[in-house]
């Protein structure tokens, strides 16, 4: 009895792993005959395994897999010139639902040289993209809602804001009054973060835009003479989750406020100088006027509400807080550095220095007031 050799036997191998496999296959000749398909292929597709022997593939089935451009590849294929990798084609039946199908195609090199082979692999991915199309529109849907969320709050913060004006206009004592205006200045922050939440994307906030916007507005509300006082704004491409910007965004707020109060009395013509820079983890966040500077010993003011707000943040941040004459005026550096040592900035020589009264004859500083001026509280 003559023995089979190596080439049908590897064939009969093949055709065996076909029947057999779990996903589903076709095994096809050179004129894209079926040889063999798996039962799964039959199970997916409804085509009876009976029919499946020796039917030509645009036969297959009621001859929904007639596709000229499938053959177009298939035959490319067996010629060796080119393979089929992840193809996308919609498989059409009558009266049924449209399946959306990924198919792979490789020439079988199983030693035998005179029957070419194709082995045809099929993927139903149909649930798997109207489960991504879902998904997509989910997230779509729900960053709208968020948006929409933020926009709301904003609104509702710019209501608070008229209304705490509104009774700074009414009461009589200058204290109350100082406290209702001083509240306003923070909830304007809180609106200003809100819009720039509502434009950016992937929940970051850019702090250029963030800080130019709440600045501006602190400016429209706290300066009567924009020839006189003005507040300038240099911001890097640096952005922050939004955690991170309310209490960054406040800290601008409540050393702008103090410096605008305090740092320009008798009409004194100034400027107010909001920085920012990062690289990796480290960043720094400068505050500088060039009014009147610190007060010196003893007419050093307590520490209060406003100090006590940003030595909290910063204790949020995890970040070091410094202060220093900055001949005119001062300057205040709120920053984060891995290495736990806090520089000076690129653009300001004189921050990040000891926190001490850096004038002549001058003696240990309370904590950090605003801008190093009397509180503004």
């Amino acid at each position: 009895m003559p023995q089979p050799s190596t080439a049908h036997i590897e064939a009969a191998s093949t055709l065996a792993i076909v029947v057999s496999s779990h996903e589903p296959l076709l095994l096809l000749s050179e004129n894209q005959t079926v040889i063999a398909a798996s039962s799964s292929f039959c199970r997916a597709f409804d085509i009876n395994p009976a029919t499946v022997s020796r039917c030509p593939l645009d036969m297959l089935g009621d001859g929904e897999w007639a596709m000229p451009k499938l053959a177009s590849l298939l035959k490319a294929t067996a010629e060796g010139i080119a393979q089929i990798d992840a193809y996308e084609i919609d498989l059409k039946r009558p009266d049924r639902e449209t399946r959306q199908l990924v198919v792979h195609a490789r020439k079988l090199d199983d030693g035998d040289v005179e029957h070419i082979r194709l082995l045809l692999a099929v993927t139903d991915v149909t649930a798997a993209r109207i489960e991504a199309r879902l998904r997509d529109d989910l997230v779509r849907d729900n960053s709208m809602l968020l948006k929409e969320i933020q926009h709301r709050v904003a609104n509702s913060l710019q209501i608070i804001a008229s209304i705490l004006m509104q009774s700074a206009r009414r009461v009589q004592s200058d204290e109350a009054r100082g406290h209702l205006h001083n509240a306003h200045h923070r909830v304007m922050s809180i609106a200003a973060l809100q819009r720039q939440l509502s434009t950016s994307k992937g929940g970051n906030v850019e702090l250029r835009t963030y800080f130019s916007q709440l600045c501006h507005s602190l400016a429209a509300s706290m300066i009567a003479d924009p020839d006189r006082l003005s507040i300038e704004v240099r911001v890097d491409d640096s952005a922050v989750p939004a955690d991170v910007s309310v209490s960054l965004g406040l800290i601008v707020t409540e050393l702008v406020i103090n410096a605008l109060k305090h740092a320009f009395p008798d009409e004194r013509p100034g400027r107010i100088l909001v920085e920012y820079a990062s690289s990796g983890q480290d960043w720094l966040l400068t505050v500088t006027d060039d009014g009147v500077g610190m007060p010196a010993g003893s007419d050093t003011p307590k520490a209060g509400l406003g100090t006590s707000i940003v030595e909290a943040l910063a204790r949020n941040l995890a970040c070091e807080i410094r202060f220093s004459d900055a001949d005119p005026g001062v300057s205040v550096a709120v920053g984060h550095r891995a290495d736990g040592e806090l520089r000076d900035h690129p653009s300001n020589e004189n921050i990040a220095r000891p926190m001490h009264d850096p004038r002549p004859g001058g003696g240990a500083a309370s904590p950090p007031s605003g801008t190093g001026q009397s509180d503004d509280e």
